[in-house]
């Protein structure tokens, strides 16, 4: 049973989310603020954690960095700051994911089950085969897969493909994505890539005018989904 760890301060939201959560088969565990969520983590590591951003005693991105500290367990923050920077504070800090509130349980559950779902990867020589649905990253092989034929990749579209696979689920930001695959020297040629992220959608996604797995946030950067 998958461990759920809920932290909010409105004891309304948490019992509505434990109610919910544990109709659905998880195994809930809540907590009011941020330091009974730290103590409560290390007491039962918890295999998702949904945590608010407002709490009375920690800043949520403070229980962030205090859980970043000895486990990757995914973060899905649950928030009603809606700015672009309150997102990018908290997925930097080392969120894997934002709902704002309010929200719906559907689409809360499907991030759940999503972010338990790239916790759960498969290693091979220690590095991850992710495995995408219509096709399947081996970072240790360095190849994609896609309905049983390998793709070939250029080494600029490997290296985009490869830094945002690694960040599965975590935005990365242009200039992050920039300086990585290019060098130091670049960080606003974000024309560059609109132009690799299009030929990567029409290489591995279903459909490249809907994609599901190279998302984009909007003056920030991308995001892979698996």
């Amino acid at each position: 049973m998958t461990r759920v760890l809920v932290v909010d301060d409105d004891p309304q939201i948490l019992r509505a989310l434990r109610i919910n959560l544990t109709a659905h088969g998880y195994d809930v565990t809540v907590a009011p603020d941020g330091a009974g969520a730290l103590r409560a983590a290390a007491d039962v590591p918890p295999d998702v954690v949904v945590l608010d951003l407002g709490l009375p005693d920690l800043d949520g991105t403070e229980v962030i960095a205090g859980l970043r500290g000895w486990t990757p367990v995914p973060i899905i923050v649950l928030s009603a700051r809606v700015g672009s920077s309150d997102k990018v504070h908290a997925l930097d800090a080392g969120a894997d994911d934002y709902v704002t509130k309010p929200f719906g349980m559907a689409e809360l559950l499907a991030r759940l089950r999503a972010s338990v779902r790239r916790a759960a990867v498969a290693t091979v020589d220690g590095e991850p085969v992710v495995d995408a649905g219509g096709f399947r990253v081996d970072l240790a092989a360095k190849k994609v897969v896609r309905d049983g034929a390998e793709v070939h990749l250029t080494p600029t579209e490997w290296g985009i493909l490869e830094l945002l696979v690694r960040h599965r689920g975590k935005l990365v930001g242009q200039r992050e994505l920039l300086r990585a695959v290019w060098g130091p020297g670049y960080g606003t040629e974000t024309n560059y890539l609109r132009v690799y992220l299009a030929q990567l959608r029409r290489k591995l996604e279903a459909d490249p005018s809907r994609p599901e797995h190279f998302i984009t946030e909007a003056g920030m950067g991308y995001r892979f989904e698996v």
